[in-house]
């Protein structure tokens, strides 16, 4: 979709819209086309069903006195309430409308409302980002036209004051939606189309954008000693991959990077702990943590963040062969740990012990956030109102909540306790990777085991489990992949950037 911010409306424009509040007060722009439609968008506020309330569109047809086919209403909600993300919202539900009656361009004729916290440009590039997001697709493999299927919206013009002020704010918008598109195509690939090597191979759009891409081999990682993530790799004959991610938008300090570890099984078969068949539809998506790395890092790079962060992701395929790890294996980890691994289907939390030790060893982060699908018990406990967040420092937790809050990717935090210790210790090796009653706070366990091999970092763990695909619509995303927490964590870092 193209985005321009102009001075003027063009000549010909087929849709224009206005944005109102709930207070339903029409700005100078408005108010012009109200004069010259007559008063129709004026008697329009007044009818009973327009509220003005966030994402609320009345369509207008053919309004008299006005060129365009279609005026568009598009609420903002209450202005005191029009935060940075609501804008984005309502971005996203004027592109939701625009399809669903198969208009492919519009203009917008911005008037700032009064009392508003947002200036103009922010307020433009909110809209634009919004509208971003929810124009994306995955049509990769469609070979015909569906006539149920319009098409994307082609072109969005914002009338604004000071296009170029628009322009500069939307760099950062127009960046997050791009990162987020890239973790959707992974996480909406299918499964033999993305393995551990092609998703490498996925990573040569960020290379043009400054990030140095790394990739290690299986041969490799045993000479690292990574042998809990290769483990889990040995059943396939998809060779595993540790992915490596390097972005030094700001130079690197004695404090060490911010780290950004994921989850990479690219299909979750469950290996010889077999899942049902109705559990394996969506286990393409088992990779949405390291999709949301290389979100997030792609996000930062287009934008240029004045940053220094790494993204590592263990890739995998778990599968059942003569090769597959069994339960009752003992491997011994990258922090020279023996691990007595169980269940076969608990993997994730073996490839992130691996992970997040080389990071910690490796790059000395100030801190390390880590995104997994990782536990249906997370799922049972929150529930699709929140993700769980795990973390050994609380003002990263603090921080990492907050982001979430601001952008609606919402987390609870959950308890980190040394109780949960107990339940993995091993009669025969160091650590077993999950308690005996595999059901019983699982999410909490898996936390747990995690701590101990993050070498006493700044840690969180973010499980997100359940959070990789929408079955609905919302209003800045198309049923499928959701592209969960790049937009939370680009957040987070914006705002150690100081840009909150």
């Amino acid at each position: 979709m193209k985005v321009a911010f102009v001075a003027k409306a063009g000549a010909g424009a087929p849709v224009l819209v206005l944005l109102v509040g709930e207070e339903r007060k029409l700005g100078a722009r408005g108010s012009e086309i109200d004069r010259i439609s007559g008063g129709a968008i004026g008697r329009a506020l007044a009818a009973p069903r327009f509220k003005g309330k966030k994402g609320e569109v009345l369509d207008l047809v053919a309004p008299a006195g006005v060129s365009a086919r279609r005026l568009l209403l598009l609420g903002l909600g209450p202005v005191k309430e029009l935060t940075f993300h609501v804008a984005r919202e309502c971005g996203g539900a004027l592109v939701a409308h625009l399809l669903s009656e198969r208009e492919t361009e519009a203009t917008i004729l911005l008037d700032l409302p009064r009392g508003a916290k947002l200036d103009e440009a922010r307020l433009a590039a909110e809209l634009a980002g919004g509208a971003r997001l929810r124009n994306y697709r995955f049509d990769r493999y469609l070979t015909q036209k569906k006539e149920d299927r319009p098409a994307p919206i082609a072109g969005l013009d914002l009338v604004v004051a000071k296009p170029a002020a628009a322009e500069r704010a939307a760099r950062r918008t127009a960046a997050l939606a791009a990162g987020v598109a890239f973790a959707r195509d992974l996480v909406n690939l299918p499964p033999n189309a993305l393995y551990p090597e092609s998703f490498v191979a996925e990573m040569r759009a960020l290379k043009s954008l400054g990030v140095k891409v790394e990739a290690l081999d299986e041969k490799q990682m045993a000479k690292l000693g990574l042998n809990a993530l290769l483990a889990v790799g040995q059943g396939s004959v998809r060779p595993p991959r540790l992915l490596v991610l390097q972005y030094e938008g700001a130079r690197p300090g004695k404090d060490g990077p911010i780290a950004f570890v994921g989850k990479g099984v690219c299909f979750d078969s469950g290996g010889l702990c077999l899942k049902r068949p109705n559990g394996m539809m969506e286990m393409k998506g088992d990779m949405a943590g390291g999709a949301a790395v290389v979100g997030v890092m792609r996000a930062l790079a287009e934008r240029k963040a004045k940053v220094h962060a790494v993204g590592i992701v263990g890739l995998v395929e778990n599968m059942p062969s003569g090769r597959a790890f069994k339960p009752g294996d003992i491997v011994t980890t990258h922090a020279g740990r023996t691990i007595e691994m169980l269940d076969t289907d608990a993997e994730g939390r073996l490839v992130l012990i691996d992970a997040l030790h080389y990071t910690a060893k490796r790059f000395k982060p100030r801190a390390m956030i880590d995104l997994a699908t990782l536990t249906y018990s997370v799922m049972a406990a929150l529930g699709s109102v929140f993700a769980g967040i795990f973390a050994s420092d609380d003002r990263l937790a603090q921080q990492l909540v907050a982001a979430g809050q601001a952008v609606d990717e919402r987390l609870w935090r959950l308890p980190l306790d040394k109780g949960y210790d107990a339940h993995l210790e091993s009669r025969i090796a160091d650590v077993k990777h999950h308690a005996e009653d595999a059901e019983s706070a699982d999410a909490a366990h898996a936390a747990a085991l995690l701590k101990m091999f993050v070498d006493g970092r700044p840690w969180a763990h973010l499980d997100i489990a359940g959070k990789e695909f929408r079955h609905k619509d919302s209003n800045l995303a198309p049923a499928g992949a959701t592209g969960f927490a790049v937009q939370l964590l680009e957040e987070f870092v914006a705002r150690l950037e100081g840009h909150a």
